[in-house]
């Protein structure tokens, strides 16, 4: 009689390993739940930043005021019946710092 509980223990335990470690296992399942829960909180992210191109694309597309304060932010141009204005302050060594963005060194 002994021996038919340790052969319904082995069976018992056998039927048991491929459900917790096997290839389709509990612990498998639970991994590639935590996988899946990384990778769509970071395809949210990259969604959101989607999105914000998507719009910036659509401002440049539908009107100038975008493509002119790109224009004047990032490449520094006025319009013809603009004056401009730099201030440059002195620096703490004596010599003089511009106060805006640095332009490229002249050729």
């Amino acid at each position: 009689m002994r021996w038919l509980a340790w052969a319904v223990l082995g069976l018992l335990l056998a039927v048991q390993w491929p459900l917790w470690f096997g290839k389709g296992g509990w612990l498998r399942v639970w991994e590639l739940q935590r996988t899946i829960a990384a990778q769509q909180e970071k395809n949210a992210t990259l969604a959101a930043g989607n999105g914000v191109l998507a719009a910036e694309v659509r401002s440049l597309k539908e009107g100038r005021e975008a493509i002119e304060e790109r224009a004047r932010h990032e490449l520094h141009m006025t319009r013809s019946d603009e004056i401009l204005f730099q201030l440059v302050r002195p620096s703490a060594d004596g010599g003089a710092k511009a106060a805006g963005p640095e332009s490229p060194p002249a050729p």
